[in-house]
């Protein structure tokens, strides 16, 4: 009889056990497997929020199977008490290990509202976006020059969200003078600018900040981007360039990202200026003309005057020989590498192609032709738009 007690409690107990491996097995499966989510979500984890908050905010919007589970496993990895505020893209099909370690670990937030402070060549814009969770795409909520425009309605409500992102983007081809600019309309950040950088030392690039950081410091991490941009290409340079330091090459590629907008044109661009200083020719550039009466502060809004090409200025290249005393805007990367390793090629001259690209000539007469070309497309273009 109590052979028959002892087998059956261990009968029991063995059965016990194997339920509770099993129900163990399948909990973990249902904390590290895929989750049920077939589409994205925006989870936002408020100020002071709790994992229990934040495990009903996930079952309503279908991002996991079990709170139990979810708050259970927080807890298991140490992790019930490290909730980081933000909003967070909770990917399709993500574990709930995977979500519990997006918030947990902090850093920005990866979705909801972004404010961007683009500062480009012509103007700067402050867009307000939020981002479509479900497809993955921004969805623009407002847009306008904080310098020339009023803000739109509700524009401070929604900017001022301690979870908004804020971003500033320089363009390829800005002065050092707009960055300034532009940086001190920008009202969430703080601090005064004693100098404007000097000119080309800024990298174009897409920066992340937070509320109220330094616009100085800022500056410095844009000169810091940049040097370590030049410093690289340099350092992967081709032999025999008509330039003897990084600076030089520097002012090169300030007058490739003026000359063209097409990235398959900067190599060859960057070997027309190369070929011309190698045969002494004057290079010959519009855009330093500009620069050299606007001095960077702004967009010259015309067309220059025959008194403006034949003034003498450090900056007239079909007046003084050689290059410019300086860049004449902040390059991008792109045109950085193209001044240090342009095409080879025998290319002299290029203009305008009708196409938003430039035909290309190794001979005058070659590019008297492309010329006549190109003024017959303009006197068509104005034709055309006067029948309008």
């Amino acid at each position: 009889m109590w052979r028959n007690i002892v087998s059956n409690f261990l009968t029991l107990l063995i059965v016990v056990l194997v339920g509770i491996a099993g129900l163990v097995a399948w909990a973990k499966q249902q904390y590290e497997g895929p989750g049920p989510l077939t589409q994205g979500v925006c989870l936002r984890v408020e100020q002071n929020a709790t994992f229990g908050r934040v495990s009903q905010d996930l079952l309503a919007q279908g991002a996991i199977a079990s709170g139990y589970i979810f708050r259970a496993g927080a807890d298991y990895e140490g992790k019930s008490g490290s909730l980081k505020f933000g909003s967070y893209l909770i990917e399709p099909g993500s574990s709930m290990r995977d979500i519990i370690k997006q918030i947990t670990a902090g850093g920005p937030s990866t979705c909801g509202t972004e404010l961007n402070l683009r500062i480009g060549v012509n103007a700067q814009q402050l867009i307000l976006r939020e981002l479509d969770a479900a497809s993955g795409q921004y969805v623009e909520k407002a847009k306008f020059d904080p310098v020339a425009e009023a803000k739109p309605e509700g524009f401070d409500e929604a900017a001022s969200k301690a979870d908004v992102r804020l971003r500033i983007t320089l363009a390829e081809g800005v002065t050092s003078w707009q960055v300034v600019e532009a940086l001190k309309s920008a009202d969430f950040l703080k601090g005064e600018v004693a100098k404007v950088p000097a000119e080309g030392t800024l990298a174009p690039d897409s920066y992340e900040v937070r509320r109220g950081a330094d616009r100085a410091g800022l500056l410095d991490e844009m000169a810091k981007r940049q040097s370590a941009i030049l410093a690289a290409a340099w350092e992967n340079r081709a032999s025999g360039l008509p330039y003897e330091t990084p600076e030089e090459a520097l002012v090169m590629a300030s007058i490739v990202e003026k000359e063209t907008g097409v990235p398959e044109e900067r190599r060859q661009v960057a070997s027309v200026f190369v070929n011309r200083l190698d045969q002494g020719m004057k290079l010959q550039t519009d855009p330093t003309v500009i620069y050299g009466v606007t001095e960077g502060k702004g967009v010259l809004g015309r067309g220059l005057r025959q008194s403006e090409l034949n003034r003498e200025t450090p900056y007239n290249t079909y007046v003084v020989a050689g290059l410019p005393p300086g860049p004449i805007c902040n390059p991008g990367r792109a045109a950085i590498e193209a001044a240090l390793n342009p095409d080879s090629t025998r290319y002299l001259f290029f203009v305008a192609d009708g196409t938003g690209g430039h035909a290309f000539a190794e001979t005058l007469d070659e590019h008297n032709r492309n010329v006549a070309r190109w003024r017959e497309i303009e006197r068509q273009q104005k034709s055309q738009g006067s029948g309008n």
